[in-house]
């Protein structure tokens, strides 16, 4: 069979034609799917490369560059620093599309909007390092696995992933569209740790193993806390849907809490409190008071 003649016959010609023409009329439907502005919506691959490079800025003798060369570490990293701005100036000026605040404005005032944001955000990076110096320390006193704070900088998953939730919740805090989720949806990809953009985390938040952790938007993370692989602390139901924006639908967990494996923590009315330790695969859907121990009994 002369395979390179059939492939350029008339017949297979006019049947391409055909599937294109039925996937282009498919897009006048005026569905949420339909949209063709690509150019209103943020660059993943633009904003994984602001990630990588904040944790080199947050980080600066831990993870070398390919590209910045210089015999000067300050000089080396003033130009990460500055392609960091530069780049997510652009970002959030494109993802401003998204935000009913600058529904109507014109290109001057979203890049206003989005220099004068990304600024801020910079002007937090110092309160980032210390947040992120806590972790390093809770990390390293917590495990006994641990030979330095390097092997936890360059190969422990819950430090990646605290790190990055805590650069993409200045940016929600900022209220920033689409960009922080998409940080920490990187995040994710990356370690298996779902933390939501919004959850507040305290200092010295070790996360052990990490995979499978879901952290949700509401949630607050107190100091000292200390949770293990596949713990969620979520929302006790989402059947209320878009009607539950902004209420407070996941715990809090106050300082000093110790969380094993596998255990459920559920509701935005769930505190538990001070010192307590939850066992294994404990389900919690309501309050416990400080100091308590809680295990799911063997049957």
């Amino acid at each position: 069979m002369d395979y390179k003649r059939n492939n350029n016959s008339p017949e297979l010609k006019d049947e391409i034609r055909d599937i294109v023409d039925l996937i282009l009329t498919d897009y006048e439907k005026g569905r949420d799917v339909d949209k063709l502005d690509v150019y209103n919506q943020p660059d993943r691959d633009a904003v994984k490369d602001i990630v990588i490079k904040l944790i080199r800025i947050i980080f600066p003798g831990y993870y070398r560059d390919k590209v910045y060369k210089s015999y000067n570490d300050n000089n080396r990293i003033a130009v990460v620093i500055e392609d960091v701005i530069y780049n997510m100036q652009k970002q959030i000026a494109i993802a401003f599309h998204h935000s009913p605040e600058y529904e109507d404005a014109g290109d001057e005032t979203l890049n206003c909007g989005s220099r004068r944001i990304t600024h801020e955000f910079f002007k937090q990076l110092p309160k980032i390092r210390e947040y992120v110096n806590t972790d390093l320390q809770a990390c390293y006193e917590g495990d006994p696995a641990a030979y330095s704070k390097g092997e936890i900088i360059l190969s422990y998953p819950g430090l990646t992933a605290t790190t990055i939730n805590r650069i993409a919740h200045e940016l929600y805090l900022l209220k920033v569209p689409l960009i922080p989720r998409m940080m920490t949806e990187y995040a994710h990809s990356k370690t298996g740790i779902d933390i939501h953009p919004g959850a507040t985390l305290g200092k010295y938040l070790m996360i052990d193993h990490g995979t499978g952790i879901v952290i949700g938007e509401t949630s607050i993370i107190g100091d000292h806390v200390k949770i293990y692989q596949g713990v969620t602390i979520g929302g006790l139901s989402t059947r209320g849907g878009q009607s539950l924006k902004g209420v407070k639908r996941h715990p809090t967990i106050e300082d000093n809490v110790t969380i094993y494996a596998g255990a459920s923590i559920l509701g935005g009315e769930t505190v538990i409190g001070e010192g307590t330790v939850i066992g294994a695969n404990a389900f919690i859907t309501s309050s416990v008071p400080a100091g308590s121990r809680i295990s799911m009994k063997n049957q």
